[in-house]
Order: C-alpha cells, then sequence, then structure tokens
C-alpha cells in the first residue's frame, strides 16, 4: 500500500491550493481504493479547513465537506 501525505497551508478559501489538494486526495481514494492510504496535515491557516458548518455559495466548493469526504474514506 502506498502512503501519501497532504500538508495543506494555506486557508480554505481565496486561493484554490487546499481545494486542490483535497480534490487530488478524494481522487486517489476513489480510483485506487486498496493501493492508497492518504493522510492530510492541515498546518498554520488551514487549519480553518476544518471548522463545522462552513456557510459557501450555492455551487461554490465546500472545504469542510470535501475533508469529511477523506475522513470516512479512511484519510
Amino acid at each position: 500500500m502506498q502512503k501519501i501525505l497532504f500538508i495543506i497551508n494555506d486557508a480554505p478559501y481565496g486561493t484554490e491550493k487546499a481545494y486542490n489538494a483535497l480534490r487530488m486526495a478524494i481522487t486517489l481514494q476513489k480510483e485506487h481504493e486498496d493501493k492508497v492510504e492518504v493522510k492530510i496535515f492541515l498546518l498554520t491557516d488551514a487549519v480553518f479547513c476544518g471548522f463545522p458548518n462552513q456557510n459557501t455559495p450555492i455551487g461554490y466548493y465546500n472545504i469542510e465537506r470535501m475533508l469529511k469526504s477523506v475522513i470516512q474514506k479512511g484519510g
């Protein structure tokens, strides 16, 4: 099993760095279920990715939901 660590070091909104990292993590988990172990480390402003009840406009990505998706799949 391959282990992959994502270190997110940017605020959840304003740039798309956290979004892209989580999108890649979700895709890896989906396409390589039994072959990949994903870990995510939230550093500095990225800790706000884990805040509950994030309100985002309709049609806009929600980092909280993306992070929950990774966690539910064992990340």
